[in-house]
Parts: structure tokens; C-alpha cells; sequence
């Protein structure tokens, strides 16, 4: 005989004091309701300042009214109750949070009351949400959903790993009709990723991670599930300490998302193992979507993110006009945004009267990012663009036949995302523990910040699919100044809620 299902105490919302329940928290509460074991709420309590006794009674008052409550639950050891100045936070059950409102409205009346408002305890989180923040990413999701439903972008990388949990909720892997995954090396499969410099790019650009319902995907996939701490994604994040010795510090994320999470990603493998590959590798790709869509007639594949790359010398090719800036300017002309990472060799040394100095180096964007239709990425700082400008590294403009460039910059410092391959491995060995997420620097990570951007802006503002030219001036007009020179931050800083909302 089976045992029976345990069953969760139904909650009366409407027996909630909506005088001290914010709507936030009432949202989340109704939310939770539904769930079979909704886990405990994090809450901010919000003390009377006009308590008759003064604020350090009314805090003193909840906090000890919480104690009692869980007490006579039974739960002192699973929620965690401190006192803390104007507030008291706590980790709550809905009916918890009931209880209490209602001991303090029949011991208190409406006036004298303890406790001002409850908010929710949200969670601050750092990485990829600072630098999904800084292109203002998540206030569009919000605003106007955008979040790059039906929009493919294609990765021109090192693979995507098919098995990372990130791009399991939404299916960012598979595809429909004629679109399939493809290697141009000869030395793996599309979907796999020995190096991890791919996985970690197309995780900045769409896929995520919700831990309880990727679980729930992962589980009718059959594959791994998440392991969780209190419900939350742990991750292992890498620093030196005042010692130059190694430490890892353990974060707790409940959310981690690309900047366009439902962004469908054609993987076009065109780097190696070692993270090598040839100009061929890319040219044979972006004919092959030339042919995906029809030479333009059918677009199925809208964007093409490049975060590869290899140094210019003017000596080979008039400057811009490389095969492969060539075929990337014809695959625009067909209706394809192509986005490219304007290179890391910005910085270097210097012959001066006095010897050799460090310093920025001018016309170092490397080829293709000198295709004049692409759209080329330099870096930033992660969450503190205006602060710390333009990355040391990200390679400066003009042209060598003085166009301007780079076209924009996004965060490229230390982005968290997907850690796969020997790249993972390596962090793992360190950390003495799995690793599904690290950081890396780069114009390789600025990149696909745009390109998810772009992504999600498509997604609601349809018309400009097929319309690179429009798309490319919008967000060259709608850019943020930082006030840096033009050959180091292009226009400025991409903003996709001002791009949405200036058509």
C-alpha cells in the first residue's frame, strides 16, 4: 500500500492585512500558495517608527512573537529570525506571516500597531545579472518581455555543450525545420564543447537557469538534476587574496540568465579542442546561412554572433575587405545582424625616447571586426561602466584605413556564465568541487551582450527583422556616452530599453 501524499495547508489570502502585506509580497505569496511544498519566504519586516513604545520595543515585539509562533510550530531550527535597527528579517511560512499580522492587529489595534509594511527579502545578485543590468537587459524583460522568443541567433564558436543545465528550461537548443547544429572542424560535434569558450558565450547571450523548475525540466529529460542548497544554485567564483593565493567563495543564486534567455542558438562549430580554427571554418558558415535563408528570402537565422577572430596587418588585405569581412558584409546586405568582438590586444608595449612603456594601442581592431556592416564590440566593466570606462584590453580604433570603430562596448570583465569543457575541468580541480559556472574577460564576452540585446529587441519589434541597417543605427543612436574617446568606446554603451522604446 502506497503512503499517502503529504498535503499543504491551503492558505487564505484574502485573510491577509493587505495595510501591512505589500504587493509584492502578496504576489509571491499567491505564487507560492499553489506550489505542492512551497519553501519558506524571505522577508524584510518593516517596524512602526509611531509604536507607542518606540522603535526599539516594536522590533523587539516581532521578533519575539516570531520565536513564540515558531515554537509552538515546531520550526525554531528551519527559519532564521534577527533584529536588525528599523527591521527584522526572517526566513517565513505563509501562514507564519498570517499569524503574525493578525497577533499584532487584535493585541494593537490599527494605529498602534507594530509592524509598518512587510516587503519581500529580494535578492541582490551579482555577475551576469550586474552586466544583464548594465545593457538594462532585465528592466526590458520586464517592461516589454523581451526575451528573444523566436528569434535564432547563431554561434560561430568552439560548440555549445548540449548537456549544461542552462539551456535546458527553454529548449534554447532545439531547433525546427531545416536548421540543424553543424561542425566545420572535423574534430567534434557542434553540441559538444572541449574548450568551453563557446558554452560560456552563448550563456551570456540566452538560457537559464530557474533552480526548482530546471529541476523539474531536467527530471521528464532524464538527466542530472541541479544539486541545490535551501534551494538555490550554488556557485564557486575565483579570487587572489592579499597573498596571491587562490580562494573560491561559494554564491548562492536563485536566477541566472543570458540577456535574451529564450533566444533559440544555432550552434556552427567552427574553433577546435584547442580553441584553433581557420578563416574557412567561418567563410563555409556563413555561407551555409546564406543558404538557410534563402539569400534572404526566408530568414531563419536572424543574428551571428563572432567572438573569434585574429589580428589585422594591413600588408595582407585593404583594410575591411578580407574574405571574411567580405562575406560578413554580405551576409548583412542579405538581411543577417552579424555582431563581432573588436579583439584583446588594445594594450601593449610602446617605443618612446625613454624606452619601452605600456600603453593603449590605436588601430588594433582585429579582422572581423573591420567589416564595416557588422556591428563591433569593445568591453567595459562588468556593473561600473561610467566609473572604470573602457577595458585596458579591448582593442582600440580607428580602422587602418580610418573608419570608425568600435561601433559599441558592452561589459566584458569577469562575466559569470557556462563553464564546460577544460575549462571547467580546470576550475573544478581547483575548487575541489563540480564547477557549472565561472568568470571570464574579453571582448568575447562584450559581444553576445549585443547580440542577446539585439535579440530581444527583434523578439518585440518584429518589423526590424530582416533590417540590419535600421537595427545596427538604433543602437548606435540610442548608445550611452560614457564620456571616452570615440576609437575606445564607439558610440557608447548599448542600451536595449532605450533602443525598444525609441520606435
Amino acid at each position: 500500500m502506497s503512503a499517502p501524499k503529504r498535503r499543504t495547508q491551503a492558505f487564505d489570502k484574502d485573510a491577509l492585512d493587505r495595510t501591512v502585506i505589500t504587493r509584492p509580497l502578496l504576489d509571491e505569496l499567491e505564487k507560492r500558495s499553489r506550489q505542492r511544498r512551497p519553501r519558506l519566504l524571505a522577508v524584510i519586516i518593516d517596524v512602526n517608527l509611531e509604536y507607542p513604545a518606540g522603535r526599539d520595543e516594536a522590533r523587539a515585539y516581532v521578533v519575539a512573537q516570531l520565536n513564540e509562533i515558531l515554537s509552538a510550530q515546531g520550526r525554531t531550527d528551519a527559519e532564521r529570525v534577527e533584529g536588525h535597527g528599523q527591521y527584522v528579517f526572517a526566513r517565513l511560512s505563509p501562514e507564519t506571516l498570517l499569524t503574525l499580522t493578525q497577533r499584532d492587529a487584535q493585541q494593537h489595534g490599527s494605529r498602534a500597531r507594530a509592524i509598518f509594511r512587510i516587503w519581500p527579502d529580494f535578492e541582490v545578485h551579482a555577475f551576469i545579472h550586474k552586466s544583464v543590468r548594465t545593457v538594462k537587459a532585465d528592466a526590458a524583460r520586464i517592461s516589454f518581455s523581451a526575451s528573444g522568443d523566436d528569434i535564432v541567433w547563431a554561434v560561430l564558436d568552439s560548440g555549445i555543450d548540449a548537456e549544461h543545465p542552462h539551456f535546458a528550461l527553454h529548449r534554447n537548443l532545439e531547433l525546427d525545420g531545416p536548421l540543424e547544429h553543424r561542425d566545420y572542424t572535423g574534430r567534434g560535434t557542434a553540441l559538444s564543447d572541449e574548450m568551453g569558450h563557446g558554452t560560456h558565450v552563448a550563456g551570456i547571450l540566452a538560457g537559464e537557469i530557474i533552480p526548482t523548475e530546471t529541476n523539474a525540466v531536467l527530471e521528464t529529460l532524464n538527466r542530472p538534476l541541479l544539486p541545490l542548497v535551501d534551494g538555490h544554485l550554488m556557485v564557486h567564483l575565483k579570487r587572489r587574496d592579499e597573498r596571491g593565493d587562490v580562494q573560491f567563495d561559494a554564491i548562492p543564486l536563485d536566477r541566472i540568465a543570458g540577456v535574451a534567455p529564450r533566444t533559440k542558438l544555432l550552434s556552427l562549430r567552427v574553433l577546435d579542442h584547442q580553441g584553433k580554427g581557420h578563416v574557412s571554418h567561418i567563410i563555409r558558415a556563413l555561407a551555409d546561412i546564406q543558404e538557410i535563408n534563402g539569400y534572404g528570402r526566408r530568414l531563419r537565422v536572424h543574428g551571428v554572433n563572432l567572438s573569434v577572430g585574429y589580428p589585422f596587418d594591413a600588408e595582407w588585405f585593404a583594410c575591411g575587405q578580407s574574405p571574411l569581412c567580405v562575406e560578413i558584409n554580405q551576409l548583412v546586405r542579405s538581411g543577417v545582424v552579424v555582431v563581432v568582438a573588436a579583439g584583446n590586444t588594445g594594450y601593449g608595449s610602446l617605443q618612446t625616447a625613454s624606452g619601452m612603456v605600456q600603453g593603449a594601442l590605436d588601430l588594433s581592431i582585429n579582422d572581423p571586426g573591420n567589416a564595416d556592416l557588422a556591428i563591433t564590440v569593445g568591453a567595459t566593466h562588468r556593473d561600473m561602466p561610467h566609473v572604470y570606462g573602457v577595458s585596458y584590453f579591448s582593442s582600440k580604433g580607428p580602422t587602418g584605413d580610418g573608419r570608425l570603430k568600435p561601433d559599441l562596448v558592452a561589459p566584458g570583465e569577469r562575466i559569470l556564465s557556462c563553464a564546460a569543457g577544460a575549462a571547467a575541468t580546470e576550475a573544478a580541480a581547483q575548487a575541489g568541487h563540480p564547477c557549472q559556472y565561472l568568470e571570464d574577460s574579453g571582448t568575447s564576452m562584450a559581444a553576445p551582450h549585443v547580440s542577446g540585446a539585439i535579440a530581444a529587441f527583434l523578439s518585440v519589434r518584429r518589423e526590424f527583422i530582416g533590417q540590419p541597417d535600421w537595427v545596427k543605427r538604433t543602437f548606435l543612436e540610442t548608445a550611452t556616452d560614457l564620456g571616452r574617446d570615440r576609437h575606445f568606446q564607439g558610440r557608447g554603451l548599448v542600451d536595449l530599453m532605450r533602443a525598444i522604446q525609441s520606435v
